[in-house]
């Protein structure tokens, strides 16, 4: 194949074969690889690899695989926190403190979140930019549904709620709220902007999600003369009809962000970025990513196993509610890495950047993963339905309200980001001093008779 000049091609190694790139590979969604702000989010907190001592390695098997480790596991800033995975193993099967294998558990799914989102834009390297944004789409909080899954099948419905909706919470209020903060801290002489239209869509997706958690628990007020059971099912029928119709408005958003309003997100990646990434190029090959990133999945899932597993006994041995544990704590940790780049780029005033972080993060859970959650119960014939009490709904109608208002003019002072993290802080609070009896249908009783209901 022809080129214009050796320095305008862009090579890659895949399986021992140097692949050049072609040229609708290199100019896809804002970078060759689907660089979305997720990817752009976590790269924050990479560093490079000095190959120099792997390249002396005789033998090229065990020099690929040094690579290997050396570009995957010490290519985060947060490589020492590896360290508390096999310890958390130990722990489990040594039968130390469950509260010690939870916290431990927590630690080692902060870098592992953060590899997973690496690995995913390597192999987009490899497969382009519309593969690559479906890829971050259902890789993008692999974290939150595994350790729902794994909480569905040990029956623990309540857990799975509130983590979901501690993940929206964070996203929105305490990421966002952070981000707009700092952002304008660092650049209070400036008028920090940001583009309205990706905010919108999201917003209105979130709206959607709202309505479809806002009905079920109506539902339950309007049935006052019919008995609890069926009550129950029908809340639980709306329920599934609901997110049968989320799935098909978050396929939607897909087809309007990798295809039809591309140019959209391109101009975000093409603005923000600058020239910091021009030479991003795949450092693994397409097997030996795929391989790394079964590998950090299912190390994922036993993790989450050990959280969910001994949650419970954490909350016992720390005093904290469940509820807290899960609406403030896994979240925060499960995402510290992508978070933490959120900031960092508001601090350089690419808020388009942090937008699409906590916004594009929200919309994935709200209408992805807790939509699947409750397709996956169906399945596993677990009685899960969006109908997730007063005092959690109420808490994302808020947090949704609050944000929509927040973003409508398309600029930013560290006023609003303070408003947002001072509403964070009094939720978080409101589930600190709560201690809901975890076999309590729904979390909060709201009355499953009419007399129940007549006394609310």
């Amino acid at each position: 194949m022809a080129s214009s000049s050796p320095a305008a091609e862009t090579w890659l190694l895949e399986n021992g074969h140097i692949k050049p790139l072609s040229k609708e590979m290199r100019h896809g969604h804002g970078r060759s690889h689907g660089r979305t702000a997720h990817n752009v989010s976590s790269s924050s907190l990479r560093k490079k690899s000095d190959l120099t001592l792997v390249r002396k390695v005789p033998c090229a098997i065990v020099r690929d695989v040094l690579a290997n480790v050396q570009e995957v596991i010490l290519g985060t800033k947060l490589f020492v926190l590896f360290i508390a995975i096999p310890i958390a193993i130990v722990a489990h099967y040594k039968n130390f403190g469950r509260s010690w294998v939870f916290g431990l558990s927590l630690l080692g799914l902060t870098p592992l979140a953060e590899r997973v989102s690496f690995l995913t834009e390597q192999i987009a390297f490899f497969t382009g930019p519309t593969v690559g944004g479906l890829l971050n789409a259902t890789c993008g909080n692999a974290t939150e549904l595994i350790i729902a899954i794994f909480a569905l099948i040990q029956h623990k419905v309540d857990v799975v709620k509130y983590s979901l909706l501690g993940s929206i919470l964070s996203n929105l209020l305490l990421v966002l709220g952070t981000s707009l903060f700092c952002g304008g801290i660092a650049n209070i002489s400036k008028e920090q902007k940001y583009d309205r239209k990706q905010a919108d869509v999201n917003s209105l997706l979130l709206l959607l999600g709202l309505l479809c958690h806002v009905l079920p628990l109506m539902f339950r007020y309007a049935g006052v003369g019919e008995s609890a059971a069926i009550t129950a099912q029908a809340t639980l029928n709306l329920s599934r009809v609901s997110c049968i119709v989320m799935l098909l408005a978050y396929f939607g958003y897909l087809v309007f962000q990798l295809w039809t309003h591309r140019q959209l997100f391109d101009a975000q990646a093409e603005d923000n970025e600058g020239d910091d990434n021009e030479d991003e190029e795949a450092v693994l090959g397409f097997w030996s990513a795929f391989a790394w990133l079964v590998g950090m999945t299912i190390l994922i899932a036993l993790l989450s196993e050990y959280v969910v597993g001994t949650i419970e006994a954490a909350s016992d041995s720390w005093g904290i509610s469940v509820s807290f544990i899960s609406v403030i704590l896994l979240p925060i940790v499960g995402n510290a890495a992508e978070h933490a780049g959120a900031i960092i780029f508001a601090f350089k005033n690419k808020l388009d950047i942090s937008l699409g972080v906590a916004l594009g993060s929200a919309t994935q859970i709200a209408m992805f993963v807790v939509p699947l959650c409750v397709i996956v119960s169906w399945i596993i014939g677990v009685r899960m339905d969006l109908d997730f009490s007063l005092l959690e709904t109420s808490s994302l109608a808020l947090a949704i309200i609050v944000t929509a208002f927040t973003l409508q003019d398309g600029t930013s002072h560290y006023i609003k980001g303070l408003v947002l993290l001072l509403c964070y802080i009094v939720i978080g609070a409101c589930f600190f001093v709560s201690n809901i009896p975890q076999n309590q249908p729904n979390g909060v009783n709201l009355g499953s008779s009419s007399e129940g209901i007549m006394r609310v």
